[in-house]
Formats: C-alpha cells, sequence, structure tokens
C-alpha cells in the first residue's frame, strides 16, 4: 500500500510539491529558530560567566548588597587564603580572583598635562603569572594591537575607548579612581595592547589590568573585590547550587556583612528568569508552528480533496470504504510529511551551522547596549536540533490531512458520484 502511495505521490506533483514545500519551510524555520534560541542561551551563559558572574561568585555580604556600585571597600581580606583553601575543597573547579573598579583614564600630553580623559571601568585579574585567564577571555584572538602584558604596569584598552582617547601602545595612561581605604588613587600605568571584546558594553571604556598592579594601586594587598569560580566545561546548575551550599553553610556567618558568600550564575543579573524564559520559549515556537502548519495544511488538503472528489468517487464505487480511503490520506500525509521534514531538517540545520560557525555581526544594532551579549548572533545544534523538527513536521501534516479527510469521507457518496460525472 505504502508503495502504491508513493508512486500516485511522485506522479502527481499538485498532491505532494507544495504540501512538501511548506513543511520544508515550515520545519527548516522551526530548526533553525531552536538553535538560534539554544545559541542564544548558551552564548548568554558564556559571555555573563567569563566577564561578570562566573559560574558561582564569592563576595562579602556587604558587597553583594550593592554590587553594582563596585565597593572595593567591602571587599574580601585575605582572599589568596580562601582561594587555597577553595582549591583544596573544590578541586574540580578554577577559580580567579578580580577586583572592578570605576574612574577615569587620563592620557597625559608631552609635558604631562592632561591631553584626554574619559571616565573607565577596569577589571583586575591575574594576566602575568597564569594563562587561565588569559585564555578565558580569548585575548590572544581579541589583541588587535601591541602585545599582551608581560610585566607590572602594563594595561590593555579596548578599541574604541582607544580610539576616543587617541592613544597607541606605548602611551602612558593614568588611572585616577578610589582606594579602598577612601583615598584617592592616582597610578600610572603603560598601554601595551589594545583588544576588541565583541561586547558593546564592555567595549565601549574598559581596561584590563593585572591583579597586583590594582592591588597596588587600590591598596587592596592580599584582598579581592570577587573570587569567581568555573566549571571545567558548560555551567552545571546542579552542581553549581550543591557546591554554594555547602560553601555557605561552612563560611556565610549570618549578621556578620564581611563573611563571604557564594551565588551561582542564575542568581545574578537577572539570568535565572531569562534562561527560564529561553526554555519556555523552545517549547512556545514549535508549538505555534503546529498549529499554523496544521492550517495551512488543512487548507491545502481541503482544496486538494475538493479536485480529487471524482477519484475518491471512483474508489468506492469499485467497492473500497470510506474508512479505507480516510486511513489512505492519512498515510499520505505521513509520507509527505516525512519528505517535507527530511528535507527541512537539511536547511535548518544547514544555516543553523552557518550561524554557529560564523555567525552574523549585529554590533551595530547594539551600540548603545549595556547587556553582557556578544554582538555576534549564534546558533547552536544540539542533539535534539537533529529530530525536533519531525514533531511539528509529522504532526501538523497528520492533523491536517485528518481534519481535511474527515470533509472528504464525510460527504455524502452520490454527491462524490456527480462529481465523478463532470
Amino acid at each position: 500500500m505504502i508503495k502504491f502511495l508513493l508512486k500516485g505521490l511522485v506522479r502527481d506533483r499538485h498532491r505532494s510539491l507544495f504540501p512538501i514545500l511548506i513543511i520544508a519551510g515550515g520545519v527548516g524555520l522551526s530548526v533553525l529558530l531552536y538553535c538560534y534560541i539554544q545559541g542564544f542561551g548558551s552564548d548568554l551563559i558564556r559571555t555573563n560567566a567569563i566577564y561578570d558572574t562566573g559560574h558561582v561568585k564569592i563576595m562579602t555580604q556587604a558587597y553583594k548588597k550593592i554590587a553594582d556600585q563596585l565597593p572595593n571597600d567591602l571587599a574580601l581580606a585575605n582572599s589568596d587564603q580562601l582561594v587555597q583553601e577553595l582549591q583544596n575543597k573544590y578541586p574540580e573547579m578554577e577559580w580567579s580572583q578580580r577586583i572592578k573598579l570605576g574612574g577615569l583614564l587620563d592620557i597625559p600630553d608631552e609635558k604631562g598635562e592632561t591631553k584626554e580623559q574619559g571616565p573607565v571601568q577596569g577589571i583586575g585579574m591575574d594576566l602575568l603569572n597564569s594563562n587561565k585567564n588569559i585564555n578565558r577571555f580569548n585575548l590572544h584572538k581579541a589583541l588587535v594591537e601591541g602585545n599582551l602584558p608581560d610585566k607590572q604596569g602594563e594595561i590593555l584598552i579596548t578599541k574604541e575607548f582607544a580610539n576616543n582617547l587617541n592613544v597607541k601602545p606605548g602611551h602612558t595612561a593614568t588611572l585616577i579612581s578610589n582606594a579602598a581605604d577612601g583615598s584617592m588613587a592616582i597610578y600610572n600605568f603603560e598601554i601595551s595592547g589594545i583588544i576588541q571584546f565583541g561586547v558593546s558594553f564592555l567595549d565601549k571604556n574598559t581596561i584590563l589590568v593585572d591583579i597586583q598592579d590594582l592591588r597596588s594601586a587600590l591598596n587592596m594587598y592580599n584582598s579581592a573585590g570577587e573570587i569567581l569560580g568555573y566549571f571545567p566545561g558548560n555551567f552545571n546548575a546542579e552542581k553549581a547550587n550543591r557546591i554554594t551550599a555547602d560553601f555557605n553553610q561552612e563560611y556565610s556567618e549570618e549578621g556578620d556583612e564581611f563573611s563571604p558568600v557564594m551565588v551561582t550564575l542564575r542568581d545574578q543579573n537577572g539570568l535565572d528568569q531569562m534562561l527560564s524564559m529561553i526554555n519556555a520559549e523552545s517549547f512556545i515556537i514549535i508549538g505555534i508552528f503546529i498549529f499554523v502548519m496544521s492550517l495551512v495544511l488543512w487548507n491545502t488538503g481541503l482544496m486538494s480533496g475538493i479536485r480529487r472528489y471524482g477519484e475518491i468517487g471512483v474508489r468506492l464505487a469499485i467497492g473500497e470504504s470510506k474508512t479505507d480511503v480516510y486511513v489512505s490520506l492519512l498515510w499520505e500525509g505521513l509520507l509527505i510529511g516525512v519528505a517535507g521534514t527530511i528535507v527541512g531538517n537539511i536547511l535548518g540545520l544547514a544555516f543553523s551551522y552557518y550561524l554557529q560557525e560564523v555567525g552574523i555581526d549585529v554590533s551595530g544594532m547594539m551600540q548603545d547596549s549595556s547587556a553582557l551579549m556578544s554582538t555576534v548572533l549564534r546558533a547552536r545544534i544540539t542533539t535534539p536540533a537533529y529530530f525536533i523538527g519531525f514533531i511539528p513536521g509529522l504532526l501538523a501534516t497528520f492533523l491536517g490531512n485528518a481534519i481535511s479527510g474527515i470533509g472528504i469521507v464525510n460527504r455524502e457518496t452520490a454527491q462524490l458520484f456527480k462529481e465523478l460525472e463532470r
């Protein structure tokens, strides 16, 4: 029977070509949108984890309450010792100390007078004693001019910020900020290189400094504003929650504002709500396409059925039952669905692969964005992407033919015979 139906679909393209094109387009778009949503979620996690939240983050309780103000006077004391304890207690994670600051970056002229000046956000981390942060920030690729720091007193500056200040590698820059003890901090640096993150919020006015230099500049010896923890691979919410609960039970003391507290990635920057929405949107998109394609295929089935009244009349005239006719219509729908789904999957995965490997640069649309998001749109092909298109492809086709077939088989046999006479 299936072989017979296949021959009929191949020979009569009016019954198969248009529905297959509709299904292929719908399935391809479903797969592409699903992969894009997965890529958006993964990129959101990766970008925030690298530049701000880590997979887990440790701060003092007082720092956590006003973390957006970068209160380095509330930083973690004896942070080197705490990191050593963390490495012994949780060896499956990598730990990185950070100091963040806001202030001014002053560019002097030949006489030492201010030539250019602009607001700056600084990130201090270990750049000289380990390659972990260099690899994590992908600085070798981000470097567009100059060199990475190889000695104390050197900094990296973003390309947009460097252009605004009209500076090049080798120029001197003076950081003006607040020290941890409340005094004014003024510290001279040499610009060793110019970088571009590809994240609009960071590319505006960011500098990267070795943490030892910032400790000296801000009087924060053996201190860090934050300690970030990273899993070797992707973020694992279950492990992060377990480690966070264990750490807080042992180290965090209620009522002591300077005791450390650990939070997970999802507890920061509203990421928990955003990631939950992303997961929900995947199912909503598939549901919408099933509904829309079912309506389109229902209409297509009805139009095709009107043209096939004569054929169905002949089949009934030679003794085929309405049930058999209805079942054959469903089988036709499934066969068309399989063909359209395979084509749509190939198209959807092809476009998704392009987005995954190359991406689309939308930096021009995100110049004023304050979100920690990459300016390159990317998709992510996961295992479900290979078969998720079969859900709307087969289900929508089956529902469309089931609904339209009811209208055909419920038509009076005599009326079908009249259509045959025409």
